[in-house]
């Protein structure tokens, strides 16, 4: 395959590892829980102190993982 034949690919259709891109739901779930994330978090995320951090992003790997298994037919 080209390098031509590579550009023609849509940008949203494949990330810079070649893999497929998340769905459309699954973005709108990562999202909702990125919005709905405490100032606390938000804060502690930006923290110079690493361990800090590292429990902030923690948190919202957590937050994220959560939102990805709730079934969002059943709320």
């Amino acid at each position: 395959m080209s390098r031509e034949a590579d550009n023609d690919v849509a940008p949203k259709a494949r990330s810079r590892h070649g893999v497929s891109m998340i769905s459309d739901e699954m973005s709108q779930r990562i999202l909702h829980a990125i919005e709905h994330a405490p100032d606390w978090l938000r804060q502690d995320l930006i923290s110079k102190d690493p361990q800090v951090r590292i429990r902030a992003e923690e948190t919202l790997a957590a937050m994220i993982a959560a939102a990805l298994r709730t079934d969002p037919r059943s709320s």
